[in-house]
């Protein structure tokens, strides 16, 4: 990873960072992100997106797997999955500091079929591979376009068509050009997602979901648990726990509120599996997390 995309997403940074260390961009879908320090874990719903780590070393948990990855390095989300991150190398004087952009799906679909590419349905959710010098090279040029903000809305159209095209021609292609195939599995059970993420309080019968995704149960859970690392049960359970998460930290909300505002019949049920994925009863968890918010 050279010196120079590292200096421009710092200059960034600088000048744009919130106090969590993060700096959304006038260019949608692009965001950089400091740290100065390792972090705890952080729960996520993670939309397909690449991120390029240019200093420091990150750790992403999906399902029952786990991987790690540094400075150089480029890792691909392809589907809308739980995710528990963690930053494991970060200081004052050498912060983690990492370029993530989130994939424009039709635009994907759009540069496959022009480039007359075959489909993959690679089903990896979360890869990690070296950055392609290409992809470093167009994400570089994104910087400098926005050290510049009147040429942004002309250019930038043009250089995240460029950006996607040669994350589609590099070692991340395979996997991100079934996300641009509709009729692939990946795409069929992205529609089942759907559903979960918008309506995860209710019971949601695998019928229903497979029938979304044009699937019988059986194929149907299978492939999902190939497209996410999970069973439908255990995302819509995630997804439950996270935004009851949410709920307590951000609107103060207590336990038993944030469980049946999201679905759960049972507190002592939501406790137990509260405290299974976060490692803390709901409410110290909760109180931990403002205080860190606080910190940071």
């Amino acid at each position: 990873m050279s010196d120079t995309l590292l200096k421009a997403v710092s200059r960034y940074l600088e000048a744009y960072a919130n106090p969590a260390g993060l700096a959304q961009t006038p260019i949608q879908g692009l965001t950089t992100i400091r740290s100065m320090a390792p972090t705890s874990l952080v729960h996520a719903i993670s939309c397909p997106l690449v991120c390029l780590v240019l200093q420091g070393n990150k750790r992403v948990s999906f399902g029952s797997r786990t991987v790690t990855f540094g400075a150089g390095d480029s890792m691909l989300i392809t589907a809308d999955i739980p995710t528990a991150s963690q930053i494991t190398r970060a200081s004052s004087t050498e912060p983690y500091m990492s370029l993530v952009l989130e994939l424009d799906l039709p635009l994907i679909a759009e540069l496959t079929m022009e480039m007359k590419a075959i489909p993959s349905d690679d089903a990896v959710p979360v890869k990690v591979e070296r950055t392609d010098a290409e992809v470093e090279d167009a994400a570089l040029r994104l910087m400098r376009l926005l050290e510049r903000p009147a040429s942004v809305p002309i250019l930038r159209a043009q250089l995240l068509r460029e950006l996607h095209y040669w994350l589609l021609t590099g070692r991340h292609g395979d996997a991100i050009r079934s996300l641009g195939w509709k009729q692939g599995n990946r795409q069929r059970i992205a529609r089942a997602i759907a559903v979960l993420r918008s309506d995860f309080a209710s019971a949601l019968p695998v019928d229903r979901l497979a029938a979304e995704a044009g699937m019988s149960p059986s194929s149907f859970h299978q492939h999902f648990r190939a497209a996410t690392s999970l069973s439908p049960l255990q995302f819509q359970k995630q997804l439950r726990l996270i935004e009851a998460r949410r709920l307590m930290v951000a609107e103060g909300r207590t336990a038993s509120s944030a469980a049946y505002e999201v679905g759960y019949e049972s507190v002592s049920q939501f406790t137990r599996e509260y405290g299974r994925m976060f490692g803390l009863p709901p409410m110290k968890e909760a109180a931990a997390a403002k205080s860190a918010a606080v910190a940071a």
